[in-house]
């Protein structure tokens, strides 16, 4: 059974091997450069309340959500990151986290939550529009990996009534 619990520092060693097998295996996201353990103790830290992991009993994949943009203007949109071993694709383990992402920013006080996803991963676009996100804007060819021109997706959702 797959639990979701808050972050913490002993976790980063496996939340870094997650999101590194992303980055370097997928087109998931467009970034090369692979995160350090150190990063992701400090993300943990700074991003308390707003940070999950799903194990069961090993991690199985996280959740975690930040700034949209700077300034005043942005405090209540953020930005969110799921990303899910492909051992537990299909098992509703991020259907789970994102259970949790969504209550947890509604009550952090976040009004929307954006999705940036590549162009290369169709079924995060699928994903997120059967929890209700709307694509919102698609930016033509922005990204570039793998010697491929990458399109982003911007999806969001409305997750508080005020």
């Amino acid at each position: 059974m797959t639990r979701i619990r808050s972050a913490k520092a002993s976790d980063a060693a496996a939340i870094t091997a997650l999101w590194n097998a992303m980055i370097r295996d997928t087109l998931a996201t467009f970034t090369t450069i692979e995160k350090t353990v150190p990063e992701i103790v400090d993300l943990i830290r700074t991003r308390a309340g707003a940070f999950w992991i799903a194990e069961a009993p090993q991690i199985k994949g996280f959740a975690t959500f930040g700034s949209f943009r700077s300034g005043p203007g942005y405090a209540a949109t953020v930005e969110h990151t799921v990303i899910v071993a492909p051992s537990a694709h299909r098992s509703g383990t991020g259907t789970a986290l994102m259970d949790v992402l969504e209550t947890g920013a509604a009550a952090k006080g976040a009004h929307v939550l954006v999705a940036g996803i590549s162009s290369a991963n169709p079924n995060a676009m699928a994903f997120h529009a059967a929890r209700g996100f709307v694509e919102t804007a698609r930016m033509p060819e922005v990204g570039r990996k793998a010697d491929q021109w990458l399109d982003l997706i911007l999806m969001q959702k409305t997750v508080s009534a005020a």
